[in-house]
């Protein structure tokens, strides 16, 4: 199993490639990034166009998508929003199945606490991964850790209920 972890974001969208599912490991990962000066539906665009190749390239089974955690910025809120609404786009126009978790989820999965701090979630993604350091940008990082997130929830589901990937 391919899995894309997307970390939605509309200045860096991070993502994690991670292939297999009883020792997972790290494929690829990185951002794709947007310049600032630009208007919204240009950066949107660009996304678009980013997170479309990377479904072309590595041909996930699934794409993981961390759903949206509203704090108190409204603005930070409807451009995460829109970075998703890109993400779910390009997945469906590709036809790949998108599962969402939510941040709680995800730390849940990857470190076994769900209010684990940022340095913990990072760790044990470099840890569970092989990797000799902790993947940068953060972004990435976090992208790497929601497709964690669904190795794990996917063979558990497969265990439970004898759906797995993105059924």
């Amino acid at each position: 199993m391919i899995t894309l972890g997307i970390d939605p974001g509309t200045a860096l969208l991070g993502y994690g490639v991670v292939a297999g599912e009883g020792e997972p490991t790290a494929v690829a990962y990185g951002v794709v990034e947007t310049r600032a000066d630009r208007p919204m539906p240009d950066r949107l665009l660009m996304l678009f166009d980013g997170v479309s190749e990377l479904l072309h390239r590595y041909q996930p089974d699934v794409v993981a998508v961390e759903q949206l955690f509203f704090s108190r910025n409204v603005t930070t809120a409807i451009a995460v929003g829109q970075a998703r609404g890109v993400v779910l786009l390009a997945a469906a126009r590709a036809g790949t199945p998108v599962v969402e978790y939510t941040p709680a989820e995800v730390k849940q999965a990857v470190v076994g606490y769900g209010r684990a701090e940022k340095g913990q979630m990072q760790e044990m993604v470099r840890l569970v991964l092989g990797l000799d350091h902790v993947p940068h940008p953060d972004d990435a990082a976090d992208a790497l850790a929601v497709a964690l997130c669904h190795v794990q929830s996917a063979a558990f589901l497969e265990r439970t209920t004898g759906r797995g990937a993105g059924n």
